[in-house]
Parts: C-alpha cells; structure tokens; sequence
C-alpha cells in the first residue's frame, strides 16, 4: 500500500512536470533552439511583425506572425498579438484560442487579457462569457477612460443577448452568383431591384494590384443585373470610375442613374458624383462645398424628390466622430447650409451608412452608440409629419451581428433588404446577403409609396428618349421632383409617397408634353405602376391629352389645381407661334347626353378662355365638346369613366 502511494505521488509530480513543460513559455533567443537557421528567419519574421503590429497594420502584422508561430508555437507575446491581430481580422472565431494559449504560457504578460478575451467572446456571440471577462477587466483599477469603453462593451453583450434570443423572423439567402472568395460588401439596389451596386475586393480588379497595408487586392465597383427574378454574373462598372486605386460605391439614386463613390485625397476623403450616361458612367466629379470639406467625408444618400441629401463626415462641432448632415436644395439648385441631424440620429460615436428610403421618411443607418451589440449595427428611424426623428430601432440578429455591419439598402416595397456580413457559411470572408422579411420583423418600412416606372419613346418611331420629367403637387402646385429619361434606353423612375395628389408631364423640344395624374391622397398599399410613355410630336394631327385639368363633378370652371398644366399648352402655343389647336372636351357616359355635350362644349371653353386671357389669339383656338362619343376606357368601372373626364388638345396646322 506504501509502494502504491510512493508511486502515486511519483505520477502526480511527473504529470505536474509535464503540464509546465508544455505550458513554459520559450522566448524568441537563439539560446532557446538547436536550428539557428530556422530561428533566424523566424526571428526576423517576428520582428517584422511588431513593426506592423505598431503601425495597427494588423493583417500584415498576422501574416509574418504566423510564420514565427510555426516555428516557435509557445510564445506568450506572439500568441497575445496574433490573438489581437484576428480581433481586427475577417476571421474573429480564431482570436480566442491565442489568447487563451498565451495566458497558459504567461498570464503576466499583458493586463489586458481578460479585455481582448471578452472581445473575443462577444464575436463568438458567448455574451456571459465577455461579461465576465469584462467585469475581471474592471476589477484591475483602469483609468476611467477604459472604464467607459469597457461599460459599453458589458452594455453591448446585454443589447446582444436580448437581439440574439429575439432574432429576425425574415429568411436571409446568401447572394451567391454574385459574391466570390474574396471580399464583397456595400452592396447598393434601385428601388424596383433591377440594378445592384456592389464594393469588391476580388482578383482582376483594376491594376491587379494589392494594396500593401492589408494586402487585399484594391477596390473596384462591380455591378449585376435582375434578369426575371435572376442576378446576372457581376461585372466591373463601366466607364471611368474604377482605377488602379481603391474605388467603393457609397450611394445610389433610386433610379439608377446617379451613384456617388469615395476617394481618398488631400481633403482626408470625398464624396463624387457620376451620373449614367446612356450605359457608361460619366467621370466622378467632387461633390461641392458645403458637402465635402477639408474633413473626411464617407456616404450619401439623396431623397426621393431630390431635395435632400445626406451625407455622412467627421467634420468638427458635431456630436461625436463621425455625424449624419444635410443639405436642402435651393432655389437656385444649389446645395445649402450642411445642418446636423441632430441628437436623436447621432451620438458620440460614429456613424455612417446613411440610406433614406424612397418612401421619404424611414432612415436606415449604422452606428457605434445606440444601443448596438458591437461595433457599428444598423438602425432605422422614421421622421414624423413635425419633422422630427424618432428613436432609433436596431434592426436586429443576424443582419447585426458584433461586427461592423454597414450600409443597409431595402427595396421600395419594403420586402427585401441588402446587406452584407461575415458569416461562417459564407463564400468569402465577406459577402452580400439579402434578408425576405416577415410581416413581424420592425425592420422593414411600411412602404407608403407608389413606384412609377417605365420608358420614354418616341410616340411615332417609339425609339427611346431623354426627355424632361416633372413631377407636381396639385395641392400646392410645388414642384417636387424635376429629371430626366436615360436617352439610350428611356427609361425612368420615381417615387410618389402617398398622401397627394400628383402631376407628372414629360417634355421635350420637338413634341407635345404627355401629362399623368396620380391621385394617392387615399392610398393604403404600396403600388408598382409601370407606363410605357410613347411622346406625341408636334405633327399635324397630333394629340394631347390633358390629364390634369380639374373641374368640380359636373362643373364647368377651372379648378386652382389646373394651373401648372394649363400653363405647359401656353408655353407650347408660345413656342410655337404659328400653331392652330383644337381644344375639346369629353365626359363619361352618366347623365344624359344633351347635359354631357353642354358640359364638354363648356369645358373646352373654359380652358380656351383662360389661354386668351394669357394673350393666345382666339383665332388659334378652337373649342369642341364630343361628350361621351370617344371614350378612351370602359364607362362600366369607376377608374374607366374617370379616364373618360377630360380635356386633350390636337395640332390642327400651322
């Protein structure tokens, strides 16, 4: 029994020498290994590494530690720093177990153990554990500036258990046509989805050069197309934007046709505007003062009536590093005043990503401050009928995650949303994601919008167009969106948020105008509307239709709202001063025909009256009144006789 426990005691010391020669920490001298050679170039590897480990450049830092690390796997410091350095990589999952492995070999070596640890666990979304990692961290007597940062970390874990037990009920789908094995982020829609914009750091981009900080190849812009519900192969955008220098998307018009793009330049970085010229891209040019300054500026976002933009810039005197700002257009189309968007928005941290919806009033941005689980998550707000911003809402698990998430672009219906992520069944070690919302999920936006869409052509030819789009307010008679056709294909786009009532009217030298009515005063449900507009021209014979000029329900005198479109038949009799024009009016088929015909004769009066008192001739105008006789819909539906109700004009000669 004696021999036993001798024997006992023998294994429990030999065990114990054991776990100290595996757990001893081997510094970098040359006394330590029989292979000077291979120590040598370790050696070296190592001390390159701490070079780039000082300048934060933390990829390049890894790439030479790893190196070392196969030599000499039992180094306090080399494993704290590599723990370190994958915190700050695409690959956070591996940062635990250096750090857990250089604590064993020297749980001296840094204070900040139990900090880089609970960092390490938050990424694995192991929220008790970074808890109590952090809390260790606490208790060591740090400054009161790491004791702030380190509260907020604790208050992130607890953000991140809430988001994390309460996750999105929406379907995410990785976005594989489009992603590769590298990096692929900021990926940017039009409204209607038929367009995506996207960042990537793929191999064949421009230069096929490598950026030497991370050694991740520069940034190109790439862009796929939906084809019947189907992304296309990506391809480089074309035109002059990508070079041989880093080039990322970091805004998109709801239409496609203006993308704004940052470059890195003596200003710290700026924000360019290109815009589509049939299918190339004009040259980037610098958005103007006030927008971009001697500070860095990161991200735009215009609003649907192209009034407002927003941007993102860490210029000085706002609420913390980097801020939400805005612009109003004026009345001479020049940008205004940049004004904060104040402290509901913006915190004293950063933030960035800025993307208004093209319903107008529901903001999707990233932040560090609110109540994110880590690093920058996305957050959405809605501006009240006062103008004011609600409380943010964060959007939720697993579009946020505890790393940066950035740039959150949704489809004008509301039903999709665009992001981009690193996750562990991902193609690269970032790739573009879209999420199908449920019906629960608080992220997406209510949609209160009709999307109108389609092309422009030529009424005869019906070739394709660039022609002048204004869109109106009746009730205030505002112009509230002014742009154009894309000449090459014709097409347009433009977001109509509901609650008025709208003109819209397409021009251009050498036609008539074509005129729409849009009344959304009592919509409930998002619509997408796609017209085709063939563009009458000013022939002989040609004809108008003027669809927003209002009577009163059997009444004969012009409406306040009529003033806008009665003023575009005067601006084409002006052009053309020779012109003779036949002014009729049509009704639909209820009431008798006598008291139509009298009502249609009248109306085409009233309009005729209104042009001479402007100082038409009344000698170039003649009135006629058709009643019901050319319906142009089905008298049987309520939309149908409405269409009937209405004025057109027709080029009679010269």
């Amino acid at each position: 029994m004696k021999m036993k426990n001798i024997l006992f005691g023998l294994l429990l010391v030999f065990i114990a020498n054991i776990n100290i020669i595996i757990a001893q920490n081997i510094e970098f001298k040359e006394s330590n290994f029989d292979n000077k050679y291979d120590f040598k170039k370790a050696n070296d590897n190592l001390l390159e590494g701490n070079d780039y480990y000082k300048d934060k450049s933390y990829y390049n830092a890894l790439e030479q530690f790893k190196k070392a690390n196969d030599f000499n796997p039992n180094n306090a410091a080399l494993n704290y720093k590599m723990g370190v350095c994958y915190l700050f990589s695409n690959d956070k999952r591996k940062a635990l177990q250096y750090l857990e492995k250089s604590f064993s070999l020297d749980s001296t070596y840094s204070k900040d153990y139990c900090f880089q640890k609970g960092r390490a666990y938050q990424y694995l979304l192991q929220f008790d554990n970074a808890i109590s990692e952090f809390n260790k961290y606490l208790s060591t007597g740090i400054s009161s500036k790491k004791e702030k940062l380190v509260n907020k970390k604790i208050q992130e874990c607890e953000t991140g258990k809430q988001l994390v037990a309460n996750p999105i009920k929406g379907i995410i789908h990785n976005l594989e046509i489009v992603n590769s094995e590298y990096a692929d982020y900021s990926p940017m829609i039009t409204a209607d989805e038929s367009i995506l914009i996207f960042t990537s750091r793929r191999e064949g981009t421009t230069g096929g050069q490598k950026d030497p900080y991370d050694s991740e190849y520069y940034e190109d812009i790439y862009t796929s197309d939906n084809i019947d519900g189907t992304w296309s192969e990506p391809q480089p955008i074309q035109g002059y934007l990508n070079t041989g220098r880093h080039d990322s998307n970091v805004g998109l018009s709801l239409d496609g046709q203006t993308l704004y793009i940052y470059r890195s330049n003596r200003n710290n970085g700026d924000v360019y505007e290109c815009k589509l010229d049939g299918d190339i891209w004009t040259s980037p040019k610098a958005l103007p003062e006030p927008i971009n300054s001697k500070y860095m500026e990161t991200s735009v976002s215009v609003s649907p009536d192209g009034k407002t933009l927003y941007f993102v810039s860490n210029r000085p005197k706002g609420f913390g590093g980097k801020d939400i700002y805005y612009c109003k257009l004026n009345e001479n189309d020049k940008w205004g005043d940049a004004i904060n968007i104040g402290d509901k928005i913006n915190t004293e941290y950063d933030e960035d990503g800025v993307f208004i919806h093209p319903d107008g009033k529901t903001l999707y941005f990233s932040s560090k401050g609110h109540n994110t689980m880590g690093d920058y998550d996305i957050f959405k707000s809605e501006i009240d009928a006062e103008g004011n911003w609600q409380e943010p809402i964060n959007i939720g698990y697993p579009i946020n995650t505890p790393e940066n998430d950035i740039f959150f672009f949704l489809s004008a219906d509301g039903e999709k949303g665009y992001f981009s992520s690193v996750k562990e069944d991902g193609i690269g070690n970032k790739d573009i994601y879209y999420i199908a919302f449920n019906e629960e999920d608080e992220a997406k936006a209510d949609a209160m919008l009709a999307l109108v869409k389609g092309k422009v052509l030529d009424g005869r030819t019906k070739e394709p167009i660039e022609a002048n789009i204004e869109v109106v307010d009746n009730g205030t008679q505002e112009v509230v969106a002014n742009f154009k056709s894309n000449y090459k294909t014709g097409d347009y786009m433009v977001s109509l948020p509901f609650g008025k009532d709208y003109a819209l009217t397409v021009e251009k030298n050498g036609y008539l105008f074509y005129s729409l009515n849009f009344n959304l005063t009592d919509s409930t449900r998002y619509q997408e509307i796609e017209l085709e507009i063939g563009l009458p021209d000013t022939c002989v014979n040609s004809t108008a239709i003027m669809r927003n000029i209002f009577f009163d329900y059997g009444k004969t005198t012009l409406k306040t709202e009529s003033e806008h479109e009665l003023q575009k038949v005067y601006n084409i009799l002006t052009k053309y001063p020779t012109m003779r024009m036949e002014i009729s009016g049509h009704t639909d088929n209820v009431s008798s025909e006598k008291f139509n015909q009298r009502l249609s004769e009248n109306r085409a009066k009233a309009v005729a009256k209104y042009l001479i008192k402007k100082g038409i001739s009344k000698e170039r105008l003649v009135t006629m009144g058709y009643a019901f006789s050319k319906p142009i819909a089905d008298n049987e539906t309520k939309e149908g006789r409405k269409q009937n109700r209405r004025v057109e004009f027709k080029v009679l000669g010269y």
